[in-house]
Order: structure tokens, then C-alpha cells, then sequence
């Protein structure tokens, strides 16, 4: 187990990360920012949901979330049906410009990536994504969420820098 001094070297690099989010977020289209990415994402990853869904993967509380949601849903991003089991509740899902705009984003973050970590092999980057899943994973742990455990992958996962997303998200984003 590690020792005091480097849970407190940890908790500094998690501090400085914070630039690196930042930075992440200076290339989002400004239509498109952080909590409205990771929505696409969501949406992109796990498939229609209701919103109580999304605001829990999100871990942001639910009028957070119906922010976030009207913001994509304003631009046609995505779509809001009736719920077939529960006719006041709405499934929302990702339509065609919603894709497109998650493509442009991914990218965005991919080619912003690429440029940061050139000098990185193709081993470094894999073992930074699975011990940034595996942390994420074990936060999970804490909070209840359901996930895949990094180590059950088999193929690595494209790169993810926001804590809220899993581990196979196209695409960073902030709430």
C-alpha cells in the first residue's frame, strides 16, 4: 500500500490535471461545452435513457442534468419521446446531427491528444487509460455505479480524461 507521501504527490497531480481539463475544454466548440459533450457521450455510449439515468452516469444532480439536456435538445442534438412504460417520463436519444456533432468533437479531443502525447508510446498511453479506468472504477465502487472493471478489457479503450464518463468515452467533457 502506498505511503502518506504519495497519496499527497496524487492528490497534487490531481490538483494540476485541472489545466489539463481546462485546456480540453478550450477546443469544445462554443455551442458545444463541457456538460453538453459529455450528454452526447452518454447518450452515445450506454443508448436512450431517461434522464434520471443520464443525471446519475453524469453524477451531477438532476437539474443540472435537465440543464445540460435542454441545451442539446435546443440544437437539435437530440431527441425527447414519450417513455412506452411511463408516459410522463421522456426518452431521450442521440439523432443523426447529434452523431455528428459528438464525431467533430471526438476529433477535436483526438487530434488535441495526439499533438500533447507524441513523444508517448503506444504502451504509455494504454497504461495511463487503464489506471485512469482502474481509479475512476474504484470512485465507482464508492458511489454505486455500475461498471466494467478496466481489467476485464481487452482492447484499450480511446483515451478519457473526465471522471464522469466511462472508461470508453469517445470524447472528454466537463460538467
Amino acid at each position: 500500500m502506498a505511503g502518506q507521501t504519495q497519496y499527497e504527490e496524487l492528490i497534487r497531480q490531481f490538483s494540476a490535471f485541472g489545466a489539463v481539463k481546462r485546456e480540453l475544454g478550450r477546443i469544445m466548440p462554443p455551442e458545444c461545452p463541457g456538460g453538453s459533450a459529455a450528454v452526447l457521450t452518454l447518450l452515445h455510449q450506454h443508448g436512450a435513457m431517461r434522464i434520471s439515468s443520464l443525471s446519475e452516469l453524469l453524477a451531477v444532480d438532476l437539474s443540472v442534468t435537465s440543464r445540460h439536456v435542454a441545451h442539446v435538445a435546443e440544437r437539435g442534438w437530440i431527441e425527447r419521446s414519450p417513455d412506452p412504460a411511463d408516459k410522463r417520463s421522456r426518452i431521450l436519444r442521440l439523432t443523426p446531427s447529434g452523431h455528428a456533432q459528438l464525431d467533430e468533437l471526438s476529433r477535436r479531443t483526438t487530434r488535441m491528444l495526439a499533438e500533447r502525447l507524441a513523444d508517448w508510446t503506444d504502451d504509455e498511453v494504454v497504461q495511463l487509460t487503464r489506471l485512469m479506468a482502474r481509479l475512476r472504477a474504484d470512485f465507482d465502487d464508492c458511489r454505486g455505479t455500475p461498471h466494467r472493471h478496466p481489467s476485464a478489457q481487452t482492447t484499450p479503450s480511446p483515451p478519457s480524461t473526465v471522471a464522469s464518463e466511462e472508461p470508453t468515452t469517445r470524447t472528454p467533457a466537463t460538467t
